[in-house]
């Protein structure tokens, strides 16, 4: 990899970003896979490290958050008869939480769906902000008491709760999901405005998300091999959605609206994230002459 110059590390990273598999990155790029996965690798770890560090003191006002699916190694039903299944095979769940203003990824978290993980994401998203907001989750259990230890009674929150049905005979078929037939909005703490209880924005970023991350394709066999890599792949494409891509609406990047960039960021500036924060070599030691 460090034979890549700056130019094709770039168009590997937008590849990546904007759906190529690593398989089809390496035939249009002519590189291994190996350097592709090492790229991720790098370039996930430096992501998320820069982002846990530029998301901070955000005033925002309105937070809406949900979880999107996907899996890892296998389907969590065919985990036990997989052959040399890894520890995290299985449902691999995103959790994300998006300012509804600025369409800003404030937090996000690869792991279970559990009341465990939904403590440790709430703990983070809490973090973040610089004073009180208005949130909306789904129906989820888990975020009563995650909600609740995160915030404390310092939240204006409500659950918006999806009622479904049966689908229709006429778009009956193996993959058909239930019919949406109502909602339901629970105010659950504080005061929060009815007219903004929504997750709307949220479940259009988990559309975006599946279009732009190959792993989290439907109906294919475009999933994660490793847990790690899959991690990888989020963290960077959640700076690329912050900081890089311009959103339709607004016209300017989420971190612009949010006031936490000035300007659109490229892969380049991913690049050099990478470069920057690599260890620097160090001295070389005493030549010493072999023997013949």
């Amino acid at each position: 990899m460090n034979k890549l110059d700056t130019k094709a590390r770039s168009q590997i990273l937008h590849l990546l970003c904007e759906g190529q598999s690593i398989r089809s990155i390496t035939r249009v790029m002519g590189v291994s896979k190996n350097t592709v996965a090492k790229l991720l690798s790098d370039a996930g770890a430096v992501c998320a490290a820069y982002q846990d560090e530029a998301l901070r003191n955000l005033t925002s006002r309105r937070i809406q958050v949900d979880e999107i699916w996907s899996f890892t190694y296998a389907k969590q039903k065919n985990v036990k008869t997989a052959k040399a299944a890894p520890e995290h095979a299985g449902d691999t769940w995103t959790w994300t939480a998006i300012d509804a203003d600025s369409k800003l990824v404030v937090s996000d978290l690869v792991g279970g769906r559990d009341g465990e993980y939904a403590m440790a994401f709430m703990g983070d998203v809490a973090k973040r902000l610089a004073n009180r907001v208005q949130m909306t989750t789904d129906g989820h259990k888990a975020y009563l008491e995650a909600v609740e230890g995160a915030f404390g009674c310092d939240v204006d929150y409500a659950q918006l709760v999806k009622i479904y049905g049966e689908a229709p005979e006429s778009a009956k078929g193996r993959y058909s999901p239930a019919d949406c037939t109502g909602i339901k909005k629970n105010k659950i703490e504080g005061e929060p405005d009815e007219e903004f209880i929504s997750t709307s924005y949220v479940e259009r970023q988990n559309l975006t998300m599946r279009m732009h991350m190959r792993r989290f394709t439907r109906l294919t066999n475009a999933f994660s091999k490793k847990f790690e890599n899959h991690a990888h792949m989020v963290a960077l494409y959640t700076v690329f959605y912050n900081f890089c891509k311009i959103h339709k609406s607004l016209r300017v990047t989420p971190a612009m609206e949010a006031g936490i960039s000035d300007t659109v960021r490229d892969f380049d500036w991913i690049v050099e994230l990478i470069d920057a924060r690599a260890p620097k070599p160090g001295p070389r030691g005493p030549y010493k002459k072999q023997g013949s």
